[in-house]
């Protein structure tokens, strides 16, 4: 099964995008992870190193697609 990972900060962008996309993802196909990093500020490392600038965010397979513009991930710091 392929990951997927959601990076947000809980912001109405953020939130939006979690219920469009994130709930559009085939479950049979992605294990999903969601990562609220205002509240598990210790993934922002994990985050930085996966390759994203801004949240919402998702990681698919490896590739960064960054949703909208809700924070950059300096300001979740």
């Amino acid at each position: 099964m392929n990951k997927a990972i959601f990076y947000h900060a809980g912001c109405p962008v953020c939130v939006s995008a979690e219920e469009s996309i994130v709930d559009a993802l085939d479950r049979q196909k992605y294990n999903v992870e969601i990562i609220h990093l205002g509240e598990k500020k210790e993934k922002l490392a994990q985050a930085e190193a996966a390759g994203i600038k801004s949240v919402p965010a998702l990681v698919l397979d490896g590739n960064v697609l960054h949703i909208n513009h809700g924070a950059d991930l300096s300001a979740l710091r």
